[in-house]
């Protein structure tokens, strides 16, 4: 439903997605839309931009030279067309700041978790203006917006107007803004700082406020998620959880407290799928476990802690898994095609092992008809006749024991 948020806000395209998803990306989440397909077996992934560095390890820049002191000499850069005013944020030349109008001094700039406010005019290099927003309004460091804002605004005093170049590796990458934005385009970003002040007291949130909060963390991890983006994916649904999970002073009604539950699930249920996507089984699992605890019929989660298991080889455990999911819903042709696959190649499994004990214990199988074809020779005696042979014996001996005993 739309007051829940369940489907990602096209809203300012900073905060939007790429506009390319396909509703096979959209079903992969917990989103508005119903569970039809999941992940299409040998489905190539796209550009994974997880190599990009975490938001911490990014330096603070040196600070800005006193008004007395002498301007710089033109030399070299100068020369090679590279201004000595361009700050390299993360020193490989694809994400540039330099200052337009300064501000009120170093100390001024926001710190990560503040709440800040900008005036943003972004502009295609041929100069085509895509994006203007007055002011837009996110939390530094928790990747609300383009990467190169939250990498570039903490550089920002207040005040200042700042001019940033980005590649578009931390705007809008391979995939593009349809229909504004081109594929690998880079970016120049006119950024004023505006106004940075402490994010609201969690505890403090109403249950409507705190819904409304993890739901805008966890739209933007589908955003991420939609770009290929898993690392940066997990870190939006895990602050989203950290908001649900965090202790209230205030007293939700029933709905409220329900809403919240559903917020969790989902993200949980997302972050999963991105788990899965990056091969992290055992966190993966955990998710799963964690969604199942609350909803033990949850679908996706049964069909995605299946396909960890199976993707573990545990193919035993997975089959059982994936048929309480069809069972749930059993015209899903996703969760029949999975199961499929997985008896064909327990079976193949079984068949495996069974090949490498018959040759570790020395061919039995092919053995033994040989023997018994040995054993049974046209002389052989019945052993039913030995057997009453040897009591008649016995018990000729015996009675002539007695019969001596009397004598």
């Amino acid at each position: 439903m739309a007051s829940s948020g369940e489907e990602p806000r096209s809203g300012s395209p900073a905060r939007a997605g790429t506009g390319t998803e396909t509703a096979a990306d959209a079903a992969q989440l917990d989103t508005a839309e119903d569970f039809e397909v999941l992940e299409e077996e040998g489905e190539e992934d796209e550009d994974d931009l997880s190599e990009l560095p975490p938001l911490e390890d990014v330096g603070r820049p040196p600070a800005p030279p006193r008004e007395d002191a002498q301007p710089p000499e033109q030399g070299a850069g100068d020369a090679a067309g590279e201004p000595q005013e361009w700050l390299d944020i993360l020193g490989n030349g694809l994400l540039k700041k330099k200052t337009l109008v300064p501000g009120q001094g170093v100390d001024s700039r926001p710190q990560k978790g503040q709440d800040v406010t900008i005036r943003l005019k972004a502009t295609l290099e041929d100069g085509t203006v895509v994006e203007e927003d007055p002011a837009l309004t996110f939390t530094l460091g928790d990747c609300d917006v383009l990467q190169a804002l939250d990498l570039c605004v903490q550089f920002l005093e207040m005040g200042e107007t700042g001019l940033v170049v980005s590649d578009a590796k931390y705007c809008y990458g391979a995939q593009g803004r349809s229909p504004d934005i081109p594929p690998n385009a880079s970016l120049t970003l006119e950024v004023e700082l505006l106004a940075a002040q402490d994010a609201p007291d969690l505890e403090l949130l109403s249950g409507k406020e705190k819904i409304q909060l993890a739901n805008r963390k966890r739209e933007r991890g589908n955003v991420f998620y939609q770009q290929a983006d898993y690392v940066l994916a997990i870190n939006s649904y895990d602050i989203a959880l950290r908001i649900v999970g965090s202790s209230s002073k205030v007293d939700f009604t029933p709905d409220e407290e329900a809403e919240l539950l559903d917020v969790k699930v989902k993200c949980l249920n997302n972050l999963a799928a991105s788990q899965l996507k990056l091969d992290h089984f055992k966190a993966a699992l955990k998710s799963c476990n964690l969604v199942l605890e609350h909803q033990p019929g949850n679908i996706k989660a049964l069909f995605r802690k299946g396909k960890v298991l199976a993707q573990q080889g545990e193919y035993r455990e997975a089959i059982p898994i994936l048929k309480a999911a069809l069972k749930l819903e059993p015209s899903n042709k996703t969760i029949h095609a999975e199961l499929s696959k997985l008896v064909k190649k327990h079976a193949d499994q079984r068949n495996v092992e069974t090949e490498m004990y018959r040759k570790m214990l020395g061919n039995p199988s092919a053995a033994s008809p040989s023997r018994k074809c040995k054993d049974k020779l046209p002389w052989s005696i019945p052993w039913k006749w030995l057997f009453g042979a040897t009591a008649i014996a016995l018990g000729g001996v015996a009675l002539s024991v007695v019969i001596a005993a009397r004598n």
